[in-house]
This record gives structure tokens, C-alpha cells and sequence, in this order.
């Protein structure tokens, strides 16, 4: 049980810092030990109906099934606090206790968090504030290192700059159960692929560069352009805070900017921290962040958890449905006897077998849409020890303390299988629809001629080439 608790008083000391699609993430900006250099995650209630007791509900039937390994995660009294279990006792273990801390749960009373909610509203994207409210009804919330800072360096008035990054998936599927006219999916990323169809519903303003098969590729170079494709369109994927203040990037609102227009000021923010001329310094900074990333070998670690997906969704979803004990609604709309067609040998698979398919799956997309925050400050010559790693930066001279961590690695629900492949299948079609449009007339060879520079010139606009 939770020692700590807060109260109505201390709600000012809690500042914005961002948000996803079930958690508000608030920066500690008073002067108490036991919050000093932490982040508090606080649980999110739709405003489309949804009531807290369903959102705070113990797992499904299904989902105890599915995860009947791990006693202390069934015996959880809520989701909220069977999250808490998952991190850390499924993927804690998997991606290595020294890079993932689970938090410790606070006592929160309604007070504070009403008085929360009001405080931080006009921080909130309006959209997120139209689509959710802080949860008041919830008793805990999660207590976290702040990793985007060094907690020394706070009582030292040192300075700590940090990157979040969000790698996604570093593969290409490679299952007999992707079907031929989706063979796409196994020569362009899921990340690319996805692009296109953020562009048509207007989520994004243009198209990445950013390919995660350099970001996993273990080539420095490849490494590096991966790290400047992020910086020039982050989207949601590349966000840099000094000491715990966002400094560049987005806030998780809807609409990301490219920062395109705001290099200059970028680049003045790191005078403090990095020791080169003008126009440089944000060079040297990305350096940096891909060597951390190509020393840490964490992505290694990360890519194997990805790769716990064997069957990619269009073959785990098959599976889904023997565990939910259903008939399978994809072979019937592809009108497939499931005993005898291609996707029979998932259907005859025994329980055991299925879950085992959903469970990896399910652990697999948490690894997928993880963030990974790296953490540096500089380092004098005459320094002790550190306990930290360090880096030399051969551009500046300087040295630096870093340290890189999982964060983000929330439990996905059983029934977002569903969700999943749904939306597999539409950014297929989006893809599909869009190639079909820039296919040349067949009857006409001088216009074929006249258009194959045309087309590869769109395509590559499209892989982001």
C-alpha cells in the first residue's frame, strides 16, 4: 500500500508535460525528496460515455486466460494496477531492469485531482481536452523517474538535456500468412506504410523521412541519418527537453510542426550545453544522440520483444478469435471455411497455442509503440568516477554523462486485436488506392515512357525517399 498521498495543496506543484491517449504525464516543480526528479502519470476518463468503473475494471475473463502465468498480475484488484504489475513483470524482465523503472503507486485524493485537471487545462491540446478529463474518480496514480533529467544535477544546478525518441517497428514481417496482394508490408516498414494514410486524413502536415529500419540497422551511419530524419519532421517521434522542459518537438497535440522555422532558436537553446560555433551545435547534438543510441545496444534488445510478432497481425488475428472463443469473422468475410483454408493451421492449433500467439503479440506492440529517453550532461575534466556511461564527443572535446531508458510500455487490451488489424487493412488500402492512382494507362507505351519518371518520382515522395 502507498505511503504517499497528495492533497488539493499539492496540485500547483505539478506542471504539464504531456500526454498520450490514457495518461497525462505532469513535471514536479516543488521541493519535496520524495518527488524531486519525478513525473506523475495520472489515468485519462473518455467523455463518449465510457464510465471509470469500466475503464478501472479487473481484466476480462479472456485477458486472465491470456496472461494466467503471472499470478500477481491476475490477482490485481484493478487494470490500472495490473498495468502496473505488466511492466514490471513482463516487460521489466524482457527489456532489462536497469532501463525500465515501473514506478511506485501514490495515494491521490478527488480534490487534488479536480484541482489538477483545472490547473493544467489550458496547457492541454484542445482536441485531447474535447476527447478526455483527468480521471477523479481513480484512488492512485503512478509515480515515475523523471528521465529526461540526472536528479543530481537538480540539487547541483548542473544542466541535463535529454531526447525522446519513439524507434517503432524495426521489422519487416516476413509471415506465410500476409497474403499476396499485401506483399508490400514485407519490403516497406509498417512506419512508412502508415504515412500515407496520416497524410490523406490530415494528421500529419507532410510525409517522414524517418525509416526505422536505419534507426535498428546497427550501421553508425545509417544510424545517424535516421537521427536527422527525425529531427527534421518529429511528428510525435523526437522530442528534446532541457532540464525537463520541452525545448523542441511536440506536446502530443494533434497537429505536429515540422520545426522547420524554429532551428535558430534550437540551436541557441544549446549553447548551454554543447561547445561548438554557431550553425553547428544542433549538428553536434544529433551526433551525440546517435552514438548514445549505437553504444547503448539497447535496440537489440528492443528489436528481439518486436519480433516476438511471428505471425503479424493478419495471422494473429485468426487466433484472437479461437481465444475469444468466436467464429472467426476474418474468414468468414473472405469467405473461408476456417477448418480448410489457408488459415486452418492457426484454427487447429489447441488453446494453449493460440494464446500463446495473442500474447506475443500483444507484448510485441507494446515494444513497438515504446519510447526510448536518453539523457546527457556534461562532464568536467577532473571528475571522479562516474556511474554513469560516457561518451566523447570528438566535435566538441566535451565528454558526457548518459543514460538511456523504456518508457511508454503500457499493456495493450485483448480486445484491441480487433483495433489492429482494422486498421492494418485501411492503411492497406490507402496505399493500394494511392499506387492504383499513379498506375499509367496500359495501351499506351509512348505515355508508359512518358510517365516512369513520374511515377518513381511520386513513389519515392511516398517511401519518403
Amino acid at each position: 500500500m502507498a505511503e504517499l498521498i497528495l492533497e488539493a495543496k499539492d496540485a500547483g506543484d505539478w506542471i504539464y508535460r504531456g500526454e498520450g491517449a490514457a495518461n497525462l504525464i505532469l513535471s514536479y516543480t516543488g521541493s519535496s525528496s520524495s518527488f524531486v526528479g519525478k513525473v506523475l502519470r495520472v489515468q485519462k476518463v473518455k467523455k463518449n460515455g465510457i464510465s471509470c468503473e469500466e475503464l478501472s475494471s479487473v481484466l476480462s475473463v479472456h485477458e486472465c486466460l491470456l496472461w494466467k502465468e503471472d499470478c500477481d498480475l491476475l490477482s490485481a484488484p484493478t487494470r490500472e494496477i495490473a498495468e502496473h504489475v505488466y511492466v514490471q513483470h513482463v516487460m521489466r524482465p524482457l527489456l532489462g531492469s536497469d532501463h525500465v523503472d515501473a514506478g511506485v503507486r501514490v495515494l491521490v485524493s478527488r480534490d487534488f485531482l479536480e484541482a489538477l485537471g483545472k490547473n493544467i487545462l489550458s496547457q492541454r491540446p484542445s482536441w485531447r481536452v474535447n476527447d478526455a478529463d483527468v480521471n477523479t474518480q481513480c484512488d492512485y496514480a503512478l509515480l515515475i523517474s523523471d528521465h529526461s533529467v540526472f536528479p543530481q544535477a537538480l540539487h547541483d544546478g548542473e544542466l541535463s538535456i535529454s531526447v525522446e525518441i519513439k524507434p517503432k517497428c524495426g521489422f519487416l514481417p516476413c509471415s506465410r500468412y500476409i497474403p499476396e496482394e499485401h506483399a508490400i508490408k514485407r519490403s516497406m516498414t509498417r512506419f512508412k506504410l502508415h504515412q500515407s494514410l496520416k497524410l490523406q486524413r490530415k494528421k500529419i502536415p507532410q510525409l517522414s523521412q524517418y525509416d526505422p529500419l536505419d534507426m535498428f540497422s546497427g550501421s553508425k551511419e545509417r544510424i545517424l541519418k535516421s537521427i536527422k530524419d527525425l529531427f527534421s519532421t518529429p511528428q510525435n517521434n523526437f522530442r528534446v527537453f532541457l532540464n525537463g522542459s520541452l525545448v523542441f518537438g511536440s506536446l502530443g497535440g494533434g497537429k505536429y510542426i515540422t520545426n522547420v522555422h524554429h532551428d535558430k532558436a534550437f540551436e541557441d537553446e544549446l549553447k548551454s550545453v554543447i561547445e561548438a560555433d554557431d550553425g553547428t551545435r544542433t549538428t553536434c547534438f544529433l551526433e551525440l544522440v546517435s552514438e548514445a543510441v549505437s553504444r547503448s545496444g539497447l535496440l537489440n534488445r528492443l528489436l528481439e520483444v518486436q519480433k516476438l510478432d511471428v505471425f503479424d497481425i493478419e495471422g494473429a488475428i485468426h487466433a484472437y478469435y479461437d481465444v475469444v472463443s468466436q467464429p472467426c469473422v476474418i474468414c468468414k468475410k473472405l469467405g473461408e471455411d476456417k477448418l480448410s483454408g489457408r488459415y486452418s493451421s492457426v484454427h487447429s492449433l489447441p488453446l494453449d497455442g493460440s494464446l500463446k500467439i495473442v500474447r506475443e503479440y500483444l507484448i510485441s506492440a507494446t515494444a513497438k509503440d515504446l519510447s526510448l529517453m536518453i539523457s546527457f550532461r556534461t562532464r568536467e575534466k577532473g571528475d571522479p568516477k562516474s556511474p554513469y556511461n560516457v561518451i566523447y564527443h570528438e566535435s566538441t572535446g566535451q565528454r558526457f554523462d548518459y543514460k538511456v531508458s523504456f518508457i511508454d510500455l503500457d499493456m495493450k487490451p485483448l480486445e484491441k486485436m480487433i483495433y489492429y488489424y482494422e486498421l492494418d487493412q485501411k492503411i492497406l488500402r490507402c496505399y493500394t488506392k494511392m499506387m492504383e492512382m499513379i498506375k499509367p494507362p496500359e495501351n499506351s507505351v509512348k505515355h508508359e515512357e512518358k510517365t516512369s519518371y513520374q511515377e518513381k518520382s511520386i513513389v519515392e515522395d511516398v517511401n519518403g525517399a
